[in-house]
């Protein structure tokens, strides 16, 4: 795996796979930050698609069901089937019961979704696309070797 840090999609020479957390595909979605829509852009053209954890799927489904769009959730739905989901696997899980165990233990939780996509990333060697890096720092912190990608700068 790769050391951790923070960079840019746009400060290196090479694009790696990466894992988007829910709020920058929720970004996608909204399609209103053009920062954020041409670094997806140029992850798509690159990949060909993109790919989450099942959590995003979860959080997402979540948020339109508490808002009863239900045709945005069909809609989410139906574009399944054009994204790599990563499932959670066995040794993510134990990852992530530790790593969440670890930032409890020490006071800076970061809550349940948040460990199991950061363990996702760790077991798949991606990157992780996300706009929340204080809570993802905190698991580099712990000497986990996450890289960080900002698509907002």
């Amino acid at each position: 795996m790769r050391c951790g840090g923070e960079r840019s999609p746009g400060g290196t020479s090479t694009l790696n796979k990466t894992l988007l957390d829910t709020d920058i595909l929720s970004e996608i979605g909204k399609a209103v930050d053009p920062v954020v829509l041409r670094n997806a852009a140029t992850y798509l053209q690159a990949f060909g698609r993109y790919t989450i954890s099942v959590v995003s799927v979860a959080e997402v489904i979540r948020g339109y069901q508490r808002k009863q769009s239900l045709r945005r959730l069909q809609a989410f739905v139906g574009s399944l089937a054009l994204i790599e989901v990563v499932p959670l696997e066995l040794l993510a899980a134990e990852l992530a019961g530790r790593i969440g165990g670890e930032l409890e233990r020490i006071g800076q939780p970061i809550g349940l979704a948040d460990t199991v996509i950061a363990a996702i990333a760790l077991q798949h060697g991606l990157d992780l696309a996300t706009g929340n890096t204080a809570h993802f720092l905190r698991v580099q912190q712990l000497g986990y070797p996450l890289t960080l990608v900002n698509w907002r700068d």
